[in-house]
């Protein structure tokens, strides 16, 4: 057994905490919560962006995202067996490091969760009223919001039974594409079938594929999402970390086939490589050439309805989670970890994550380059927040606790810091500036908690450090 694993569900009493938040999700439930979460219809919506950046290798930029992220995984894994509490990153930098660590890892992911949703919603919400021009695009983000706060407010069971729901849906749109993609390009339409979306000797090069990985990594963040649910989870604490590398398993193989299909009916690729998609429509224009204008609007009210809805929903309900473990270790203001007495969620939490969301997509709607900005902002977050994960597993185990289990706990987080450094670094340079501003700020802030004699701390890491050196 692994140094300061926890052993039963009933964990977060050991930690110093109270258990408030309603255990009753199952493995299939965080599996499920994780494919929603990252949308397995995801390349649908940036398919243009990242056919432009990999220069036609969408495909291969997806196997490689899929590579760093399962030593990410792997990092999720091992700490989540550790802490089986709810705050992600926050937690296991928190409790794998040092408070302050957490607290700065915490700041760092909410420029990542808080901004999620805002940006799903107005992506949402563009493309139902490019279908439905008669509703205007501020008036379908106002919906969205409030259809997935009422869920959200309904409880963690409601919002379960909704995933499975809308996972069905998205799964069946899927199909539906690749089987008639395969068979247009079967009867000679598009391009026919080639290995040119893995490996194109004219445009490869490491730079180009890791500038791609950059933005398609966005359709990988929300595996990450299942170790929020920690508190709510019924099996043992293993549950989470399996779903989470099952859940990018199965996700990042759907990424390669679609786009692997996808590319190979795009109607002008060097005109998409030279120019870019600045509407957004590449994916529904290969959609086009498979089998009409049917298929082509079929996936835009997919993508509209999953972003909108599906990915939101979930994407409220972790980051709702995230300012609830912060707030609960006076980290954030205390009323944010107020809990619902018979739904047995946090509610303060929940309604402003959707206070901030409507005001946030309200305010994208009024700039050209919202969408890329909030895009770039969002990876640039997670990616440096996944940074320090990696770090936090070697500091818990391999120096505090003297695990020798070299691989997963030294090689694979060494190996995914690599990889996540380069892709930081190949990052838009708006957005390595916005997010180091965000961090400065939340130094800034660690420095005047210090001050006034707020320094983080965290509920029984005396006691329990005591257990585990």
């Amino acid at each position: 057994m692994g140094a300061a694993e926890a052993t039963s569900v009933d964990g977060v009493e050991q930690f110093g905490y109270k258990q408030e938040l309603k255990r009753s999700l199952r493995f299939g439930d965080l599996l499920v919560y994780g494919l929603i979460f990252m949308v397995p219809i995801a390349p649908f919506g940036i398919f243009g962006s990242v056919f432009q950046g990999s220069g036609g290798m969408v495909a291969l930029a997806y196997v490689v995202g899929m590579v760093a992220m399962m030593f990410t995984a792997n990092s999720y894994a091992q700490m989540s067996r550790a802490f089986p509490m709810a705050g992600s990153v926050y937690t296991y930098a928190g409790r794998g490091i040092a408070a302050p660590v957490g607290f700065l890892a915490g700041w760092v992911i909410i420029l990542d969760y808080v901004l999620v949703p805002g940006l799903l919603y107005l992506i949402a919400s563009v493309a139902m009223n490019s279908l439905v021009p008669g509703i205007p695009v501020w008036l379908w983000l106002i919906a969205f919001v409030v259809l997935n706060t009422g869920v959200n407010y309904l409880g963690i069971e409601m919002t379960a039974k909704v995933n499975k729901i809308m996972l069905l849906g998205e799964l069946i749109v899927l199909v539906v594409f690749l089987v008639v993609g395969v068979v247009a390009l079967a009867s000679g339409k598009g391009h026919g079938f080639s290995l040119k979306p893995l490996y194109n000797n004219a445009t490869f090069s490491w730079g180009v594929v890791f500038g791609a990985v950059s933005i398609a990594v966005l359709s990988f963040l929300g595996f990450d999402g299942i170790s929020m649910l920690a508190e709510e989870n019924k099996d043992s604490a293993r549950s989470i970390g399996r779903a989470m590398i099952a859940a990018l398993v199965l996700a990042g193989s759907l990424f390669i086939v679609q786009t692997w299909v996808a590319s190979l009916l795009v109607p002008d690729p060097d005109g998409l490589i030279a120019k870019g998609d600045p509407g957004g429509t590449a994916f529904y224009d290969a959609a086009r050439v498979a089998g009409g204008g049917w298929l082509a609007a079929v996936t835009a009210l997919t993508t509209a309805i999953a972003w909108g809805f599906a990915n939101s929903l979930v994407a409220q309900a972790a980051t709702s989670r995230l300012l609830y473990a912060m707030a609960r270790d006076r980290q954030l203001p205390a009323f944010l970890a107020r809990v619902h007495r018979t739904r047995q969620v946090p509610v303060n939490a929940t309604l402003l994550v959707a206070g901030v969301s409507l005001v946030l997509g309200l305010y994208l709607t009024t700039r050209a380059d919202g969408i890329t900005l909030m895009s770039t902002l969002v990876n640039f977050g997670a990616m440096t927040a996944f940074l320090v994960l990696h770090v936090s597993v070697v500091v818990h185990y391999v120096i505090r606790n003297r695990s020798r289990d070299w691989l997963r706990h030294l090689v694979f987080p060494v190996l995914g810091f690599g990889i996540l450094l380069y892709v930081v670094i190949n990052a838009k340079v708006a957005a390595q500036v916005l997010g180091f501003v965000w961090l400065a700020i939340g130094v800034v802030v660690l420095i005047v908690f210090t001050l006034i004699g707020r320094r983080p701390t965290l509920a029984g890491v005396a006691a329990n450090e005591e257990v585990v050196t």
